[in-house]
C-alpha cells in the first residue's frame, strides 16, 4: 500500500526538520514548508541549518531519492494528505502564552485545507489550545490530532525511535491512522485524552525546570556562604542512592523549559507559586554570578571572558540563552567583556585560546566538551558554572 504524502509546516525548524527526515527515511514523501528561505536552501543542499547529530547523512540519502524537499510555498499544502504543524509557541515578555498568534495561523491554514486531509499539531501547546484549533478549522476539516514533540534538541533523530509518542484527538479512526505513521519512526505510541496529552508535555518540562531550580537555589545558598555547591552535591550522592538524581547547578533556559513552565502556570492562573519561584531562581543565576564577582573584584579594572553563548552544551542555538543575559549584564555596567563559542559563530567572537589569554576573569558559561581540557594559567580567575573542569 502506497504511503501518504506528508507536509510539515515549520519544516525547516528544530522540531520539523528532524521529524521530516525521519519520516522520509521510512518511505513517506515529505515536504518541509517554512518561511525561512535560507534554512530551506541549506536543507535542499544536503546540509542541516543547525546541529543535529546523525541527520545530514539520512537527509542526503532521501534527497537523492526525491523523498524530501524544503520550500516556502504554502501551495504545497493541498498536494499532501497529512499536514503536521511544527510552528513555535512563544511566551510574551510578561511570561504569558502568545496564544493569539498561534491560533491566527489556523485561521490562515483553514483556507488551504480540505476535509479529506489530516492535521497533526506537533507544537507544544497551552492546555485547551487543541479545542480552540478544532473550533477554528472544523468547518473545513475535522481530522485533527495532537502529538507533542518530546525530543532533546541536537539528538532528535537518535531519540525519535526510543521515545514513546503521545497521540490524542476526537476521532478514533483518525487517531489510529496517525498512530500507524508515528509507529514507523518510534517504538511505541500511547493514546490519551487531549487534555492529558497537553499536560503530559507541559508537566514533563516543568518537572525538569523545577528540579534545576532546586539545584540553582542550593548553588545560590552555597555562594552566599562561600561554599562549593558541586562539592556538596557529590558528597550528597556518595554512597547514598536516593540523591543520585540531584542535578548540577547551571544556566537553565532555552526555547522549551521556561516557556512550557509558564504555559502551565498561566493555565492555572498562577495559583501554583512553585512554578513562578522556579522561574525567579533560574532566571536570577546570571545576577547571582555578576553580584558575587562585583563584591570580590574591581570589575572596572578587569577583562571578563565568557566561554559559551549557546543555551546548552555542544549545540549552536543561542535562543533564550542565559549566557547572553550574563554578557549583557557586563555590557550594561560598562565592564569590558569578551565572548567565544565553539558552535555558534558570529563576527566579534574570539577563539577560545585568544579569549583565555586576553581575560582576567574567565566564566565557563556553557559546558561544551571542548572546554573540558582547556588550559588556563593559575593566575586567571575561573568561574566554572558547570564544573566541567572537575569532571
Amino acid at each position: 500500500m502506497k504511503k501518504q504524502s506528508i507536509a510539515i509546516i515549520g519544516g525547516a525548524g528544530h522540531v520539523g526538520a528532524p521529524l521530516g527526515i525521519a519520516l522520509a527515511n521510512r518511505g513517506y514523501k515529505t515536504t518541509l514548508i517554512d518561511l525561512n528561505k535560507k534554512n530551506n536552501q541549506i536543507i535542499n543542499s544536503g546540509k542541516m541549518p543547525f546541529l543535529e547529530d546523525g541527520c545530514e547523512k539520512i537527509l542526503r540519502k532521501n534527497l537523492s531519492k526525491n523523498m524530501i524537499f524544503a520550500t516556502n510555498d504554502y501551495a504545497e499544502i493541498k498536494k499532501n494528505k497529512i499536514i503536521i504543524i511544527a510552528i513555535g509557541t512563544n511566551i510574551k515578555s510578561n511570561f504569558k502564552p502568545e496564544l493569539k498568534k498561534f491560533l491566527n495561523f489556523f485561521h490562515f491554514l483553514k483556507k488551504k485545507i480540505n476535509r479529506k486531509q489530516s492535521i497533526v499539531i506537533r507544537s507544544s501547546i497551552y492546555p485547551g489550545a487543541y479545542d480552540k484549533v478544532y473550533s477554528i478549522i472544523k468547518t473545513k476539516c475535522k481530522n485533527l490530532t495532537y502529538c507533542p514533540e518530546r525530543i532533546a534538541q541536537g539528538k532528535s533523530i537518535l531519540e525519535l525511535p526510543k521515545i514513546a509518542q503521545i497521540i490524542s484527538g476526537k476521532n478514533v479512526k483518525e487517531i489510529k491512522k496517525i498512530s500507524k505513521i508515528f509507529n514507523q519512526i518510534s517504538r511505541k505510541v500511547i493514546v490519551t485524552d487531549v487534555l492529558e496529552a497537553e499536560l503530559i508535555k507541559l508537566f514533563s518540562n516543568t518537572y525538569r525546570y523545577i528540579n534545576f531550580s532546586i539545584a540553582n537555589q542550593f548553588y545560590t545558598m552555597c555562594n552566599g556562604l562561600g561554599l562549593d555547591y558541586e562539592k556538596l552535591r557529590l558528597l550528597m550522592k556518595d554512597s547514598y542512592s536516593r540523591n543520585n538524581n540531584i542535578p548540577k547547578a547551571g544556566f537553565t533556559r532555552g526555547p522549551c523549559l521556561l516557556k512550557d513552565t509558564m504555559q502551565l502556570s498561566s493555565f492555572f492562573n498562577n495559583k501554583f507559586k512553585l512554578l513562578n519561584e522556579a522561574r525567579n531562581i533560574n532566571e536570577g543565576i546570571p545576577k547571582v554570578i555578576f553580584k558575587n564577582l562585583k563584591l570580590k573584584y574591581k570589575l572596572k579594572t578587569k577583562t571578563i571572558g565568557i566561554l559559551g553563548l549557546t543555551f546548552k552544551a555542544d549545540n549552536d542555538d543561542i535562543r533564550d540563552s542565559l549566557s547572553l543575559k550574563l554578557l549583557n549584564l557586563f555590557k550594561k555596567n560598562n565592564i569590558k567583556v569578551l565572548a567565544s563559542d565553539e558552535y555558534y559563530k558570529k563576527a566579534g567572537l574570539l577563539d577560545k585560546k585568544e579569549l583565555v589569554n586576553k581575560s582576567d576573569i574567565i566564566i565557563i558559561a556553557t559546558g561544551h566538551k571542548e572546554y573540558k581540557k582547556i588550559k588556563i594559567s593559575k593566575n586567571k580567575i575561573v568561574i566554572d558554572i558547570w564544573n566541567i573542569l572537575k569532571d
